[in-house]
């Protein structure tokens, strides 16, 4: 599990398969509408490609915040603190 964004409206982790393939997924959490996404599989490998793409252009926070917000629409899962 590894952090790669956090800003004051997300957070993005991502984890890696733990027989050593690569991605396993990403985890996008909404802070302020607390609630969460599991992204895996294809999907995982769609976000990544649009973040490589995305962090070649060298963008703000906003830029990256504007992506993410992209996602909302799937974030079902309320984000509770364990």
């Amino acid at each position: 599990m590894n952090m790669i964004y956090n800003s004051s409206n997300y957070c993005v982790v991502e984890f890696r398969d733990p027989e050593g393939g690569d991605v396993g997924g990403f985890e996008i959490m909404d802070k302020h509408g607390r609630r969460e996404i599991y992204l895996g599989g294809d999907l995982a490998e769609h976000f990544r490609s649009g973040v490589q793409e995305l962090i070649e252009s060298e963008p703000s926070e906003e830029q990256v915040d504007d992506f993410l917000r992209r996602f909302e629409g799937l974030m079902q899962h309320p984000l509770v603190l364990h």
